[in-house]
């Protein structure tokens, strides 16, 4: 079963928000883990995002200046992903300033959900519906319309 980290900057307080997060994550199939690192010290955000990488994961920054790709090309990624063996995928959210340089060294795909700004406790919301659609992708289930 495939395994995937969320590494998240801040704990998500807001009980709506968390209610979604909770939500999605009941309808994954794949084995899904939410981590959050302390966001009090901006400073040092990256070094404890950082500190949660798994050597053997394939690591997925999210950053406005990632590649803006489809719901249907992220579906084909992570698949192909797994086809090869890599079951075990890492997906990185930023606090408010965004990644430093230390980031990006250390990913092996900087993913855009376009061009706006968007809260990154959002994002959080954001990714767990575009893992889910990408798992109903490839499932084969109508889930996704094109």
């Amino acid at each position: 079963m495939p395994k995937i980290d969320i590494i998240a900057a801040g704990k998500m307080r807001d009980k709506n928000q968390l209610a979604l997060i909770q939500d999605y994550g009941k309808r994954m199939a794949w084995d899904l883990n939410i981590i959050e690192v302390p966001d009090k010290n901006p400073d040092d955000i990256d070094a404890k995002i950082i500190d949660k990488i798994v050597k053997q994961a394939f690591v997925i920054a999210l950053d406005e200046r990632g590649k803006s790709i489809s719901s249907r090309k992220l579906a084909s990624k992570l698949d192909s992903l797994f086809l090869d063996g890599q079951n075990h995928i890492q997906f990185l959210i930023g606090g408010a300033n965004g990644f430093g340089e230390s980031i990006h060294k250390n990913t092996n795909f900087c993913l855009s959900f376009g061009v706006q700004t968007w809260p990154h406790m959002m994002v959080r919301i954001m990714l767990l519906e575009q893992l889910y659609r990408a798992q109903q992708i490839i499932a084969g289930h109508p889930y996704h319309r094109d």
